[in-house]
Formats: C-alpha cells, sequence, structure tokens
C-alpha cells in the first residue's frame, strides 16, 4: 500500500509543478504547436506516472506504424495505466476518446483539450455524435486519437463487446486504423481498486488497416475484425 499511497500523493503535487508549463501551453495560439507542447509534456510526466507504479514496457512491432500521417489507434483495455502507455510508448502525437466526467478534474482536463481528446457522454446521442465529428476533424488536421471501443475497463482482462460507432473516426476521416494489444496493465490497477502493483506489460502493435468503401458501409464487420486480431494476441 505504501507504494499506492506515494503515487496517488505523486500524481497530484506533480500537477503543481506542471503549473507554468500550463500557462505556455494556454499561450500558445497554433493549434499544431499546442498540441506538440502538450504531447511532449503529457509523456514526461506520464513517463514519471508509470516509473513510480513500477511498470516495466516491452513494446512489439513498432515498425508496423505509418509516421506519414495520422492514425486511429484501437486497443483493448485492461486498466487505468492503458493511457498513460498508449500515449508513452507510441509514437505520434496523439489525444484520446474520454469519458465526459474527466472534464471534472482540474487542470488535467484543461491538458487533454490542449492534446485535443475527445469528451464522450455515453447517455447523449446527439453529443456523441458531435464528439465523433470534433474527432474525425483532429485526425484530418493531424492528430493521431487512441479508442478503446470496449468503452471499460476489463474486470478480468478478457475481451468485452467492441461497440462500432467509434470506428467512426477512421471510416470517415480515411485515417488507417492500428490495432494494439495492452497485455498485463490489468496486473497493476485492476478495476475497483486503487492498488497498485509492480507489472510487466507486453504491448503488441498489429499491421494497419486501410480504410476502404466497404469498411465504410460495414462498421460491425470492420469492429469484428479488430477484435479478432487483438483476441488472438491474447491468448
Amino acid at each position: 500500500m505504501l507504494r499506492t499511497a506515494i503515487w496517488f500523493i505523486y500524481f497530484w503535487v506533480s500537477l503543481l509543478f506542471y503549473i507554468p508549463s500550463y500557462f505556455k501551453a494556454k499561450s500558445i495560439k497554433n493549434s499544431s504547436e499546442q498540441m506538440q507542447y502538450a504531447d511532449k509534456k503529457a509523456r514526461q510526466w506520464m513517463s514519471s506516472l508509470l516509473s513510480l507504479a513500477g511498470c516495466k514496457v516491452e513494446i512489439i512491432g513498432l515498425e508496423k506504424i505509418p509516421m506519414d500521417t495520422a492514425v486511429l489507434y484501437v486497443g483493448n483495455h485492461q486498466s487505468n495505466f492503458d493511457i498513460p502507455l498508449m500515449l508513452t510508448q507510441l509514437p505520434k502525437s496523439k489525444g484520446f476518446i474520454a469519458k465526459i466526467e474527466t472534464l471534472k478534474m482540474p487542470f488535467v482536463s484543461d491538458w487533454m483539450k490542449y492534446m485535443r481528446c475527445v469528451f464522450m457522454d455515453r447517455n447523449d446521442i446527439r453529443q456523441q455524435v458531435k464528439g465523433i465529428s470534433e474527432g474525425i476533424g483532429y485526425l484530418k488536421e493531424g492528430q493521431s486519437i487512441v479508442l478503446f471501443p470496449e468503452g471499460t475497463r476489463s474486470e478480468s482482462g478478457a475481451l468485452g463487446d467492441f461497440k462500432p460507432g467509434g470506428l467512426k473516426l477512421a471510416t470517415k476521416s480515411g485515417v488507417p486504423i492500428v490495432p494494439v494489444t495492452i497485455k498485463g496493465s490489468i496486473d497493476l490497477m485492476r478495476k475497483g481498486s486503487f492498488k497498485i502493483k509492480p507489472s510487466k506489460v507486453v504491448i503488441i502493435v498489429s499491421d494497419p488497416i486501410e480504410i476502404t468503401d466497404e469498411m465504410n458501409k460495414d462498421t460491425k464487420g470492420l469492429t469484428e475484425t479488430i477484435k479478432s486480431i487483438i483476441h488472438s494476441n491474447l491468448i
């Protein structure tokens, strides 16, 4: 429990040290420069959080990620640490699809806005449509996005149902989808628990999926394809 207590204290206290960077990010008027700066600072902060948690990472298939375009990273969701893992271990500046409740987190929510994260309300269909449209715009501007189509963390590590709606981010913007499998993050912090335990995490990057007209018509089929890829890497 000592590690857990130290981690949470550091989480909030360390935000104070980023206040000067926060105001600098706020003052940057160029959206691309603001994204890049926010991404740099987020990587620094989240890398320290992973290190303090005792997380060791192995990455397989990093060379498969297209570097000449924005991408939609689509991954399974085992732990609260999945976002820091995706943001720090994979290339490209990136935002992610987040629950609208995270807007209530002081400082953190502002940093997320600078990174061009998309906030989604699960109970408001109209707002979800607006959020998807916003995310499509970010992708077209060159900002990659992280999507967890399960919508919530897995309690056992097994894959839950993949919701197809979020894949419209790729089918409507035309950017490639990069399936990402996360193995072992559930051991860092399980759903329903605040206890943090050191763990090794393996991240497997699969071949990118180029969007076709057929995928645009059959989002459900595309969803099952991605789920099958990630499931095969979890076995």
